[in-house]
């Protein structure tokens, strides 16, 4: 049974940085494509950024330059290195893993809040 567990959230101040992560359990972590979204009140789940089984990295417009997504392959887990944070994201943010044959796999989420 494959399991996405996501952790890092908090509430930091606007500016300060936060690193989430998440592991995968029950299957080969290095065989999927990964990506974090985020669901904020109101709003649809957007995509944040993605990672692909090469390592091929794509970003929202909203977080290029401030985010980074990696992998570890040999951990079986993916990061999000956030840095100056912003209010707008505040958010529940998602671990989702996709196998080759276009599955999905959702983790259960994580809490980001930024605010003065």
């Amino acid at each position: 049974q494959v399991q996405l567990v996501e952790s890092g959230g908090g509430l930091v101040q606007p500016g300060e940085s936060l690193r989430l992560s998440c592991v995968v359990s029950g299957t080969l972590f290095s065989l999927y494509d990964m990506a974090w979204y985020r669901h904020a009140p109101g709003n649809r789940r957007d995509l944040v950024a993605d990672i692909s089984t090469t390592g091929t990295t794509n970003y929202a417009d909203s977080v290029k330059g401030r985010f980074t997504i990696s992998r570890d392959n040999g951990q079986s887990t993916m990061y999000l290195q956030m840095n100056n944070l912003k209010p707008e994201d505040s958010a529940i943010y998602y671990c989702n893993a996709k196998s080759s044959a276009k599955v999905d796999y959702w983790g259960q989420g994580t809490q980001v809040t930024v605010s003065s």
